[in-house]
């Protein structure tokens, strides 16, 4: 029979019998390589910041520089509200899902988040939004808004490469779908949004051609 408060079984035998402390046994999971990241965001410069090697870009930018525009939804990269947008140097840019892609990967390239769309005077304060931020307020395209900086980025790059390739009249509509088709809203079944980005899309200068 075991005395009251004495360790019996496997865990006995990791107990100096001599009362000494237990070795320390380390623990993988809990030791971290750090590895520095030097990136632009927003047109500014950031790092070198010495981060934990596989740290999500979503922690990145949520816990070392306070940029918690973008959201961490799903965490396995389908529901694209985490979403930032990488500019290329050859002067093109795509969506980058943060919550699946490591803070290495950005090292030494250039991002905006949705915190870089508005203009802003020299206190910080906001100004002016975005002509795609601007019209999702118009069609109140959004109610939780949680999704929403997926969308403005998403939106964001379909403008700048219109602008760079315009799209002929009778394909605007199957453009825009193509360009918002992987973003998940849970609240408003999506027509505002692709409302908004059309109104964009037609009324700015220069996005659309009338010939095929």
């Amino acid at each position: 029979m075991t005395a009251p408060n004495q360790t019996s079984g496997p865990a006995a035998s990791a107990v100096p019998a001599n009362g000494a402390s237990a070795p320390i046994v380390e623990r993988p999971l809990t030791q971290f390589k750090a590895q520095p990241v030097s990136l632009k965001v927003n047109g500014q410069e950031v790092g070198p910041l010495q981060v934990p090697a596989g740290l999500m870009m979503i922690d990145l930018l949520h816990e070392y520089l306070d940029l918690t525009g973008s959201r961490l939804g799903c965490g396995q990269g389908i529901c694209h509200a985490c979403v930032v947008i990488l500019d290329k140097p050859d002067g093109t840019s795509e969506e980058i899902r943060t919550c699946i892609t490591g803070a290495n990967f950005f090292d030494g390239k250039s991002i905006r988040t949705i915190e870089g769309h508005a203009q802003r005077d020299e206190h910080g304060e906001v100004v002016a939004l975005s002509p795609i931020q601007q019209k999702f307020l118009e069609h109140f395209s959004f109610q939780c808004g949680y999704c929403t900086p997926g969308f403005v980025n998403a939106a964001t790059v379909l403008i700048e490469r219109l602008k760079r390739q315009p799209v002929a009249r009778a394909k605007v509509e199957e453009t825009i779908t193509e360009a918002l088709n992987d973003h998940i809203c849970r609240c408003t079944g999506y027509v505002r949004y692709y409302e908004a980005v059309k109104e964009v899309v037609l009324t700015m200068p220069g996005l659309v051609k009338d010939a095929a």
